[in-house]
């Protein structure tokens, strides 16, 4: 796996990602370096079914990652030994695969004799502006959106996340990817919308903008799925009509909730979105307008750190060692990987189905 020596003062950090359909793996350096990386894509292996299906995720995880930490380490031209911990994964995320990434850095972990850092996937998002954005300093305010999440987070420091809103339904991206397949994109479905609302009227289709303008903090997308549906059954609009009417719809929503979050928990320096719904250029305007109107810092990934990668995940562990110290032993080598794990889990339980969250 190569032979040059790791020299650098900042620590350095293997990560694995497995948590849903992307197989990563990455080497990042504590000085916001990314020393090499890879993502491997499920996307035609879930294409058929219009969504992630766990158990071929899982088989695909187990049947990339090895040659993919092979092609990483010798792309830097590093061993194991010249790393200072190994992050992986721990949850939340699919168990299948999450288990993957987990076991097998537990394994590297015992070889090599380095610390197991297990990360949560959303700390991960969390923190992975600060790998862009070396001038982004705690605290900010943070609007995490993805397929499985959309919560709206005080980020305080690393490990320390106060909850202000999250989704009493569905996550956004889920929203996405449910209008693409009532509209026959396929999948991955939120660019699929993205690129289609492109030519359609944001006005053209009456659709609901569930809780804007309540005092309750939460985000609910559930009714919004509900009335795509009825449009697209209906025949009376464009499809591409359909997706910008739903793009917009969201967009309301996500400024709604961020403003009652500026009321009721600001003010904030910064406004950070991460998540895989990050790499949407609509969202992102919005949001850096908002932003702009509360004087506040706009600080978004690059594209390339919005969608689930090891780069965040290896950067996570960076934080952390720069708090513990290279000397830090790391976590037990039974550390059981979690479908669910809360950023905050002192927060208040919601009512519906975001308990999850």
């Amino acid at each position: 796996m190569g032979s040059a020596t790791h020299t650098s003062e900042a620590p350095l950090v293997l990560g694995i990602e497995s948590s849903c359909d992307e197989t990563a793996v990455a080497l990042v350096r504590g000085d916001r370096v990314i020393l090499a990386q890879a993502i491997a894509s499920q996307e035609a292996e879930h294409a058929p079914y219009g969504g992630v299906v766990p158990e071929i995720a899982a088989r695909a995880h187990a049947e990339r990652l090895a040659p993919m930490l092979e092609k990483v380490m010798g792309d830097a031209g590093l061993s194991l030994a010249d790393v200072d911990a190994i992050a992986a994964t721990a949850g939340p995320g699919l168990i299948g695969g999450v288990m993957v990434g987990l076991v097998s850095a537990k394994a590297l972990a015992m070889a090599a004799d380095k610390p197991l850092l297990a990360i949560n996937h959303l700390e991960g998002h969390a923190l992975s502006p600060r790998l862009a954005d070396a001038g982004l300093e705690f605290p900010y305010l943070l609007l995490l959106v993805s397929g499985g999440h959309c919560q709206i987070l005080a980020v305080e420091g690393v490990g320390q996340y106060r909850r202000l809103a999250t989704t009493i339904d569905d996550a956004l991206g889920e929203a996405f990817d449910k209008t693409a397949k009532l509209l026959g994109l396929g999948y991955p479905g939120g660019p699929a919308v993205e690129r289609l609302a492109l030519e359609g009227d944001p006005k053209a289709v009456p659709l609901p903008r569930p809780l804007k303008g309540s005092r309750e903090p939460h985000f609910s997308f559930a009714g919004l799925k509900s009335a795509v549906l009825r449009a697209v059954e209906s025949g009376e609009h464009r499809p591409a009509d359909i997706a910008a009417s739903f793009q917009q719809a969201a967009v309301e929503c996500l400024t709604d909730r961020l403003e009652l979050a500026l009321d009721t928990a600001g003010p904030f320096p910064a406004l950070v979105v991460a998540g895989g719904v990050a790499a949407n250029k609509v969202v992102r305007g919005a949001l850096e307008t908002l932003a702009a109107r509360h004087a506040m810092r706009f600080t978004a990934p690059p594209l390339a750190l919005c969608t689930d990668n090891a780069a965040m995940i290896a950067w996570a562990g960076c934080e952390r060692l720069a708090i513990e110290g290279r000397d830090f032993a790391g976590d037990a080598l039974d550390f059981q990987a979690r479908p669910r794990w809360a950023l905050d889990p002192d927060a208040d339980k919601v009512r519906g189905a975001g308990v999850k969250a």
